[in-house]
């Protein structure tokens, strides 16, 4: 069967440029958003937003259309949902599901009018989560999958329409063979699809990220290990990621990792792991790494400046392009610099400058930039 309309459940960033995208791709798009005013300004193609590539693709979007209200999804007949509402960190370094479950819950009530619905989750879960939830939806006429995306803010349409890879923990062979047409189609670069079983895929996910944190982690070692006896880091690094067992990316020295991704992924992966008496040694290691880099920074910093003399940072996102400061080292190593005394100067955007005042009041000093 070709599926030839989509539902998305959550419309924030992730799930607006997978909307986008799959309009882009020819398929008819409903999104769904329980945030009212948010669904008004995607419908109007108003809505502004620091993601790139956005604006423009929902000025230029075909088919899509947006609904506050999940029941659309009945009237709609869609051959495919995508979920992709947030699954915030808990305390214990996993997944809170709640919000999952409650769109599940109701999706599930709707008595869709097709025998079977495949629907696939686009949210990072725990390991197990989507074995939990597969027996519920068969009940109820849905094949579960997960489909989770490799992206970075910034950067999501581009990563969606060109990923590495595409990675589908299967309901069964027809949700599989159903979710690689609809990638096939999506993407414009013809990437592998790894196909496997749900619990397989969350797993995959997790260890993915949670391997690109200790290259970045090993990476800043080496660094400070070379700065700290004269040596040169960028050219030690540059030898090691020429050799195609390693590979170059990752591989720069800098900041440390953060973000709204590596730091949990890295965490949950641990945590499961524990649970099952395989504690993951890697994990906690990779954290304590990215400490320790975060205090030789600092230690340099203090060294490398006069202690009149400021010291300007012109990014304190977890990474430059963006506006999120979720766990972000420039923005910890700045705060440290001004705790132990000094004159940090930070120039960011005005969207930035205002989060940093109500988060650091006048901790820091503030020049105001285009964003």
């Amino acid at each position: 069967m070709i599926v030839k309309r989509i539902a998305v459940i959550g419309i924030g960033r992730i799930g607006l440029c997978l909307a986008l995208n799959l309009d882009r791709a020819g398929f008819s798009v409903l999104g769904i958003d329980r945030n009212r005013e948010h669904v008004q300004r995607v419908s109007e193609k108003t809505l502004r937003t620091p993601e790139p590539g956005v604006e423009d693709a929902l000025r230029t979007a075909h088919t899509l259309r947006a609904s506050d209200q999940l029941g659309d999804v009945r009237s709609y007949d869609p051959g495919l949902v995508f979920v992709a509402v947030d699954t915030p960190t808990t305390e214990g370094g996993g997944y809170d599901h709640r919000r999952v479950n409650e769109v599940l819950a109701d999706l599930f009530s709707l008595g869709l009018p097709r025998p079977r619905v495949d629907v696939a989750l686009v949210c990072t879960t725990m390991p197990g989560y989507c074995d939990s939830q597969a027996p519920s939806a068969l009940d109820h006429g849905f094949a579960l999958s997960y489909c989770p995306g490799f992206v970075a803010q910034g950067s999501i349409l581009r990563d969606q329409q060109s990923p590495d890879q595409v990675l589908i923990g299967e309901a069964d062979s027809l949700a599989g063979e159903s979710l690689t047409r609809i990638f096939h189609r999506m993407c414009s670069n013809n990437p592998p699809v790894h196909r496997m079983s749900r619990l397989s895929a969350e797993i995959a996910k997790l260890a993915l990220n949670c391997a690109l944190t200790m290259k970045i982690a090993f990476a800043n070692a080496i660094g400070d290990l070379a700065m700290s006896v004269g040596a040169q880091p960028e050219r030690i690094l540059g030898a090691l990621g020429a050799d195609t067992r390693i590979g170059p990316k990752f591989l720069q020295y800098g900041f440390g990792f953060g973000g709204p991704c590596f730091p949990r992924d890295n965490r949950a992966l641990n945590s499961f792991a524990k649970l099952r008496d395989c504690d993951l040694l890697q994990a906690d290691v990779t954290d304590e790494m990215n400490r320790r880099h975060l205090a030789f920074q600092v230690a340099h910093y203090l060294r490398t400046y006069r202690e009149d003399e400021s010291i300007p940072f012109y990014s304190v996102t977890y990474k430059p392009g963006t506006e999120i400061l979720e766990e972000s080292q420039p923005l910890a190593l700045a705060a440290h610099l001004a705790r132990a005394g000094r004159r940090v100067v930070i120039h960011e955007a005005p969207t930035v400058v205002q989060e940093l005042r109500r988060q650091f009041g006048g901790l820091f000093e503030y020049h105001e930039r285009a964003s």
